[in-house]
C-alpha cells in the first residue's frame, strides 16, 4: 500500500523529472513550438501510461506486462493478472484511484480469458509493493465472454463524483449487441471503486437493462478523457473505414452504433451491413467526425500553463494515421483543428497530460516507446487567434 508522500518521495520525484532525455524532433506547430524527448523505449505494444506521485510512471505493455520507467530504465512489475494477448487484446488500460496517495490502488483492464477459448474485457486493481502488484482481484468482469481478439474499448477514466467509467468495445463479431442492453458490448460503464453499481446510474432498477450502463451503441471507444473544471465527459469513438466521432458523453445516451454511422465496411468499402442510416431520432448526434479517416486511440485536455496556446484543446492520438490531432472547440462546435506529428514517432496509442503539465505520448510499435513533448520557445503571435473553449 502507498502511504503518505515522505521527503525521500519528494527527493525521487525531483530525481525523475530534473532528467534529461534525448530528443528525437522538434516541430514548429501554429502557436507553440515543441520538441519530442524520448523517455524508454523498447516496450511492446505499449498502451497506457499512468503517473505515480514520486514522478516515476507506469506503462502497460499489451503482452501481459506491467512496467515501472524511472531515470529512463524499464523495470518489469510482477502479479500481473493472466490475460489473453491476441490481436487487439491483453493487458489495456490503467489509471490510479484519486485517492492513490492514501488507498494505494492501482486500475487495469484486460482481456480475461475463460478457459474455453473466449475473453471478457475485465477491471482488476492491485497495490504496488517494491516491483509487485499485491492484492490483485477482479473487481468488474463484462457479462458475456465471446471470441477473442477484437474491439475491447477498455479506457478508464474518473470522473468528478469519483467514479470510474470504463470504455467496453462491441467484440467485432457481433456488432448489434452495442444495441442489446443486457449485454455490456459497445457501452460506456459507471462504476463505484469497488466495481459495484452506484445506485444513480441511469438505468438502475430497469429490467431490461445492465444496471453499470451509463450509455450505449459505441463502436469501439479508445479514448476517454473527463474535464476536471466542468465535469465534461469526451469520447472519441474508433469507426470503421471513416466514422471516427467525438462526443460528448452523458447519462443514457444512445450513440447509434452499428444502426447509425458514417463509416462503411473496411474489407468492402460498402455501407455497415447492419446499418440504416446515417442519423436517427433518438440516436445522439456526434460533436465531431475526424475526416479523414482518423484511427484515435487516447485523448487529453490541455490544462496546465506549459502550453498556453493550447489550453482548452483536445489533443487526439492517431494509429494507422500516425499523428496527433489538436481539436479547438467552443460549445457548440470545432473551430479549428492541427496535425501534430505526423509521421514523427509512430501509431499513437496513448495521450496524456502529466501532472508536471508536460504531454506524454505512447506509441504502439514492437518496440514501442514513452516520449514527452516539451515546449520550445514560444511564438510571438498566441494572440493571433483568442477561441474561449470549454
Amino acid at each position: 500500500m502507498i502511504a503518505n508522500e515522505t521527503n525521500s518521495d519528494e527527493n525521487l520525484r525531483a530525481a525523475n523529472t530534473s532528467q534529461t532525455y534525448r530528443e528525437v524532433a522538434t516541430e514548429d506547430t501554429q502557436y507553440q513550438g515543441i520538441r519530442v524527448v524520448e523517455i524508454a523505449s523498447g516496450m511492446e505494444h505499449p498502451w497506457a501510461v499512468a503517473f505515480l506521485p514520486d514522478g516515476r510512471f507506469l506503462v502497460t505493455e499489451r503482452p501481459g506486462r506491467l512496467n515501472i520507467v524511472e531515470n529512463g530504465k524499464v523495470i518489469e512489475v510482477s502479479g500481473i493478472p493472466k490475460v489473453n494477448a491476441e490481436n487487439q487484446g491483453g493487458l489495456l488500460d490503467i489509471a490510479l484511484h484519486p485517492n492513490y496517495a492514501t488507498n494505494g490502488w492501482i486500475y487495469m483492464t484486460y482481456s480475461k480469458p475463460n478457459g474455453n477459448g473466449q475473453t471478457a474485457t475485465a477491471l482488476a486493481r492491485g497495490q504496488l509493493k517494491g516491483n509487485t502488484l499485491v492484492d490483485v482481484q477482479d473487481v468488474f468482469v463484462q457479462n458475456r465472454y465471446s471470441e477473442p481478439g477484437q474491439h475491447y474499448g477498455s479506457r478508464l477514466a474518473w470522473t468528478n463524483d469519483g467514479k470510474l467509467l470504463m470504455t467496453i468495445g462491441d467484440r467485432w463479431f457481433e456488432p448489434l449487441r452495442a444495441q442489446n442492453l443486457r449485454d455490456h458490448a459497445g457501452s460506456v460503464l459507471r462504476l463505484n471503486d469497488n466495481g459495484s453499481v452506484p445506485k444513480d446510474n441511469p438505468f438502475v432498477g430497469n429490467p431490461d437493462v445492465a444496471d453499470e450502463i451509463y450509455t450505449y451503441g459505441n463502436r469501439n471507444i479508445q479514448s476517454l478523457v473527463v474535464n476536471r473544471t466542468t465535469g465534461d465527459i469526451w469520447a472519441v469513438d474508433h469507426g470503421p473505414r471513416g466514422g471516427d466521432l467525438l462526443y460528448q458523453i452523458a447519462a443514457g445516451n444512445n450513440y447509434g452504433w452499428p444502426r447509425v454511422t458514417r463509416g462503411l465496411d473496411y474489407d468492402t468499402e460498402n455501407p455497415i451491413p447492419e446499418s440504416v442510416a446515417r442519423r436517427m431520432e433518438g440516436v445522439v448526434e456526434p460533436f465531431y467526425e475526424f475526416l479523414p479517416t482518423h484511427a484515435p486511440s487516447g485523448v487529453t485536455l490541455v490544462t496546465a500553463n506549459r502550453f498556453p496556446s493550447w489550453r482548452g484543446n483536445l489533443l487526439v492520438g492517431g494509429l494507422a494515421s500516425r499523428r496527433i490531432r489538436r481539436v479547438v472547440f467552443n460549445k457548440q462546435e470545432v473551430v479549428h483543428e492541427e496535425e501534430l506529428l505526423l509521421q514523427t514517432v509512430g501509431r499513437i496509442r496513448d495521450v496524456r497530460e502529466g501532472p508536471d503539465g508536460y504531454l506524454y505520448v505512447l506509441t504502439d510499435e514492437s518496440k514501442g516507446g514513452l516520449y514527452r513533448i516539451e515546449p520550445a520557445d514560444l511564438n510571438d503571435d498566441d494572440d493571433e487567434e483568442d477561441i474561449d473553449s470549454v
